[in-house]
């Protein structure tokens, strides 16, 4: 079978394309190239720089396989960054790999992979995939589950794939242990083997979004309030993309008891804040949902992740259609975001997700 193998140049994305390519598959390289890199001005983070583009060249050297670059950075600039910026404007905190990985990543990769005459896209994430019949027995299904690793688990970022996508996805380290991982990477001489993985976001690679959220608004900053639950004012701000619901440092105001961003208002530009007590909420509601296997009933009890390392809560979903859901958990939840994502299980199974309005 010819498949399309991602390779980021990470160790990841490195034993799973060698891992195809042992079980002797027909395995061609892709490594999307994100950034203008050519005048060495800017500074990226620990993925998708040159050096991991020739890392990614050597590991396909060393296993065998064809290695191409595909140039994706006006798509990166359009589907990831654009969104980005335009998310933090808005008093959203948005999450860029779930987009990467459904509008560019698998959705551009796709595309290739049938230039290729290839049948699936592989990539290093740690989930499973399996197929299944369908609870209304209407037909199969593609199911998608956590990973053997939980450490690792990485389905939180994969839940807007689609049917079409997932039907032509492949995981080869869904049931493998990290460990594993840099172990056969070691065994098989990939370089990459003792590699660091990526934690920041790669296109803001100091941390800094504030600073790079500001160079790309078109009207610049504009600031507003600081205020308490009663609407006192407390001090001033630069810009609400400096903030996020749940932050407590770099509120610029002092108090006797520890303060948190509450909510954020970006049309009058006003932060409010107050105790972690006021924090805690038990609903939500979401849009911009995908649902794996088409919309739960309403009142199904799962589990629910509102960050990538939240830990899922017993919840009860009410689908409102197709693209909206509201969430009831059976305990307070702190700091519910706007712009993250909400995440649902039936155990370890994806029931699909949604972005927190």
């Amino acid at each position: 079978m010819r498949i399309v193998a991602a390779m980021s140049g990470g160790v990841d994305s490195s034993v799973a394309a060698a891992l195809l390519a042992a079980e002797g598959h027909d395995v061609v390289g892709l490594s999307m190239q994100l950034y203008d890199q050519r005048d060495g001005t800017q500074s990226f983070g620990s993925c998708c720089t040159l050096d991991d583009l020739h890392d990614a060249r050597r590991v396909a050297r060393r296993i065998g396989i064809p290695h191409y670059i595909v140039n994706f950075e006006r798509r990166f600039e359009e589907r990831v960054i654009a969104p980005f910026v335009q998310d933090y404007a808005a008093a959203r905190t948005p999450i860029p790999c779930v987009r990467c990985n459904s509008d560019l990543k698998f959705a551009s990769l796709l595309d290739r992979a049938s230039g290729f005459d290839a049948v699936q896209v592989a990539t290093g994430h740690y989930a499973r995939l399996e197929t299944g019949q369908r609870k209304d027995g209407s037909g199969t299904v593609r199911r998608l589950r956590r990973a053997v690793d939980r450490t690792k688990d990485q389905c939180y970022f994969l839940f807007s794939l689609t049917q079409s996508q997932l039907a032509r996805a492949s995981f080869p380290l869904g049931d493998m242990l990290k460990r594993d991982v840099r172990d056969y990477a070691h065994d098989r001489g990939l370089l990459v083997a003792d590699k660091p993985d990526s934690h920041e976001i790669c296109f803001v690679p100091d941390g800094d979004y504030a600073s790079f959220v500001e160079r790309r608004l078109p009207a610049g900053p504009s600031g507003g309030a600081v205020v308490d639950a009663d609407g006192h004012v407390l001090g001033r701000h630069q810009g609400v993309h400096r903030f996020t619901v749940g932050q407590r440092k770099g509120l610029g105001v002092a108090s006797p008891v520890p303060l948190y961003v509450t909510t954020i208002d970006a049309a009058s530009s006003t932060v409010t804040v107050g105790p972690r007590s006021a924090l805690e909420r038990t609903t939500l509601t979401a849009g911009g949902v995908n649902w794996i296997e088409g919309p739960p009933p309403p009142g199904c009890p799962v589990t629910a992740q509102i960050r990538h390392h939240h830990a899922p809560a017993p919840a009860r979903v009410w689908p409102r259609d197709e693209a909206a859901l509201r969430l009831e958990f059976d305990e307070p939840q702190p700091a519910i975001t706007p712009g993250q994502a909400v995440v649902l299980y039936d155990d370890d199974i994806v029931l699909g997700g949604g972005w927190i309005d």
